[in-house]
């Protein structure tokens, strides 16, 4: 088990309030009267999430997306923002990053902190959303019978990634500046009865959506959509920051967005999770560690 994985199962004895959601999901939905506001709270470390060097501007601009992205994935419309913000050099420029993002999807900045330390130096974003239909969509709705679906093809970040590490003319801006599937998410929301983003790699947000709906998730790789060469197929379904949805829909049900059909729900199995019938080797995606000697983010 991973050192992420085991802190998250020691915070859940404290994460009694059913808007915690068990902390089996990405945001904690809170119901007040007849609404439900949706929060979450992810953050970027600097040669963790990030390349040295790397424009701060796009810095603010992903901090902002990959908030927006768990949103998303519960058919939320955002509400603003807080910001966590470590002083350092490029602040001019991570404001002008921060406002391009804001100004794009239409969110204003409620407020947040500011404070000296580092390196390294870390962002930290929450998000609050108003749901768009009830029930809240979450991770733990997936019953055997229903298909499953991703919104759009994986590796762009991937190859984006190794453009900008490697300064090649290649694009990089799946990498630098991904987009939040908000529309994709809100039209969604009514049919899906599971959904998230693909941020740590589709095997492993798939292997988690399984874990907490109690079920088999069985994929066809062949299926899976990808923006990168055939020989990097499985390293796409590895690698995440794609910021995809991945949902289920009931057996016979049919999206009402662009989408690619990639596998099945099951009955659960000896395994949560399949790759052409078989468990996939190797490791599913990335989960952190505390280790230092531990190799980083990419």
């Amino acid at each position: 088990m991973s050192a992420e994985r085991a802190f998250i199962d020691s915070l859940r004895a404290l994460a009694s309030d059913p808007a915690a959601r068990g902390l089996m999901d990405d945001c904690a939905v809170l119901e007040i009267g007849n609404e439900a506001l949706v929060l979450t709270h992810d953050m970027l470390v600097e040669g963790v999430h990030t390349l040295p060097g790397q424009d701060p501007a796009d810095i603010a601009w992903k901090l902002v997306a990959v908030n927006l992205s768990d949103l998303a994935a519960k058919g939320a419309r955002p509400l603003g923002v807080l910001l966590g913000h470590m002083l350092g050099p490029g602040d001019d420029r991570f404001a002008e990053g921060l406002g391009e993002a804001l100004s794009r999807y239409g969110v204003p900045l409620l407020g947040g902190d500011t404070s000296s330390g580092g390196p390294p130096r870390c962002w930290g974003l929450t998000a609050i959303g108003r749901a768009t239909h009830r029930p809240v969509p979450s991770r733990t709705g997936a019953t055997a019978g229903d298909t499953v679906w991703v919104t759009g093809p994986l590796g762009a970040a991937m190859a984006g990634f190794e453009a900008l590490r490697d300064g090649t003319d290649s694009d990089s801006v799946a990498f630098r500046r991904p987009l939040a599937c908000l529309a994709e998410g809100e039209a969604l929301a009514p049919l899906a009865s599971a959904m998230m983003d693909v941020s740590d790699g589709l095997l492993l947000d798939a292997s988690r959506m399984a874990e907490a709906s109690g079920v088999t998730l069985a994929l066809s790789s062949a299926d899976v959509p990808i923006s990168v060469p055939e020989a990097r197929r499985a390293d796409a379904l590895r690698w995440g920051e794609d910021y995809e949805l991945l949902f289920t829909l009931p057996a016979g049900a049919e999206p009402t967005v662009s989408a690619w059909r990639i596998g099945e729900v099951r009955q659960r199995g000896e395994a949560p999770l399949l790759l052409d019938d078989r468990p996939p080797g190797g490791p599913l995606g990335y989960e952190h560690d505390w280790d230092r000697s531990a190799p980083a983010r990419r």
